[in-house]
């Protein structure tokens, strides 16, 4: 069985997203006091008491609007319902049992789940406020007064919600997955990716950029492995960034590469490299992350023959600073090749972490010297003694050296191509560090 799940759900703005950060002990979701931050589901994992489950925040329910905007976040909230194994229900004792309380209040009952009533924000300490009484007209048994912003009564709140757990749920911590980051700049078809891969919509789509927020977690198990997909907001230019929100998006998304094991660069066929690409690759690149280049949308391009060929060959020259890259073309929105990015993010994954035994990369070591000579300077050749694995994730490897001046960038460059030549390291970057040993007075 997997982990059980805990949907958090609302009207908009009564504190969803802080009780969400404060029972999984991390600012996974945006807190902004505006209604409508949180547009998608989000989910991470949080623990209370021994028993391990999945915290699922969703975007506020206006049951009665007729929004596009909002009609997609209620339904991101309905399927989180449908999968939820206890509902919190939030509520805002400051404003009281509102109409829209009611209408979730129903339509949670209808759900037949079981269902703890929250009522956020008492604050104040002491006694719980006389007003709390009024949340027993929702029909949902004893309300619980928290306080997320301070943490008062989640204790109280998540001890009603383990007792609710199915008796056979699974509360030991689910196998490792390869958690892959799907990055790129704004409307090149990230969600829609991560939406084909689920098979359902659990990110919102649509063509306004800026539309996906947070950093949306999607656990998928597949035959041939298991994954944790992070759909991303679209990385802008720090111009472009005007709102609070879409910063913290930003924010989001550089955080989600940080935690990513493979990092998944989204390009848009119809519109080619970008400088703002260059950027996105480049932070992945600069964290040592594991990275493939998608370009989406190539149902849009006219082809003849030819057409992928050059235009791959076109993005080796524009990603030279990440030769390492391979390239998938892809339709997300008709499932074109996508199911040939599994294997290469399982082999892209294993090459970051790979481990190589000195043994083995001293004779690569030996077999590129003979090859070609180390560079010299003013009658003093570079001498490397040996070289060794110091980490894995990336691949950082130490030489040690009679003199580092000598060890120059394009000699690098031919090391690093022979240990990649012999044992493949396709997708994820290199890092070589020169150390100096001794005073050798070097080779004539």
């Amino acid at each position: 069985m997997a982990l059980p799940i805990v949907a958090v759900v609302g009207r908009p703005n009564v504190g969803k997203s802080t009780l969400f950060n404060k029972l999984v002990g991390q600012r996974l979701s945006i807190v902004e006091d505006t209604p409508g931050v949180t547009r998608d589901r989000l989910y991470a994992k949080a623990e209370w008491c021994g028993h391990e489950f999945m915290v699922v925040d969703t975007g506020g329910i206006e049951p009665q609007s007729d929004d596009h905007m909002l009609a997609q976040m209620r339904r991101q909230a309905e399927l989180a319902i449908e999968r939820a194994d206890v509902i919190i229900f939030v509520t805002d004792v400051r404003t009281g049992v509102t109409a829209n309380d009611l209408d979730v209040a129903s339509m949670l009952q209808r759900s037949g789940k079981p269902i703890v009533l929250c009522v956020n924000k008492c604050d104040a300490p002491g006694e719980p406020p006389a007003e709390i009484y009024e949340f027993y007209n929702l029909g949902l048994g004893d309300p619980y007064p928290v306080s997320s912003l301070h943490g008062a009564g989640t204790g109280d709140l998540l001890d009603a919600v383990c007792a609710l757990f199915p008796a056979d749920a699974d509360t030991a911590d689910e196998d490792d997955r390869i958690a892959v980051a799907v990055i790129g700049k704004p409307n090149v078809g990230k969600s829609s990716l991560v939406n084909y891969i689920a098979g359902e919509e659990r990110s919102i789509v649509a063509d306004e950029a800026g539309t996906t927020r947070d950093a949306v977690d999607m656990p998928v198990d597949r035959e041939d492995g298991k994954y944790l997909f992070i759909d991303t907001a679209g990385i802008r230019r720090k111009s472009k960034v005007t709102e609070n929100i879409e910063h913290y998006s930003v924010l989001r998304a550089f955080m989600a590469v940080d935690r990513a094991d493979v990092c998944v660069i989204v390009i848009d066929a119809t519109t080619g490299f970008t400088e703002q690409d260059s950027k996105v690759a480049g932070y992945a690149h600069q964290q040592g992350k594991a990275s493939i280049v998608v370009v989406n949308k190539w149902d849009l391009v006219e082809k003849d023959g030819k057409t992928m060929q050059e235009f791959q060959k076109k993005l080796e020259n524009d990603f030279s600073f990440m030769s390492y890259v391979p390239f998938l073309f892809i339709s997300a929105k008709t499932g074109q090749r996508v199911q040939k990015l599994f294997p290469m993010i399982r082999a892209a994954a294993a090459n970051n972490a790979m481990r190589i035994t000195t043994g083995r990369l001293n004779d690569v070591l030996a077999y590129a010297t003979a090859r070609v000579q180390p560079p010299t300077d003013k009658g003093r050749r570079l001498k490397i003694y040996y070289m060794t694995q110091a980490g894995a994730k990336p691949p950082t490897f130490v030489c040690f050296v009679n003199r580092a001046d000598l060890f120059h960038f394009s000699y690098q460059r031919y090391i690093e191509n022979q240990l990649r030549e012999t044992f493949g390291l396709e997708g994820t970057p290199i890092r070589l560090i020169v150390r100096e040993r001794g005073n050798d007075s070097g080779t004539r």
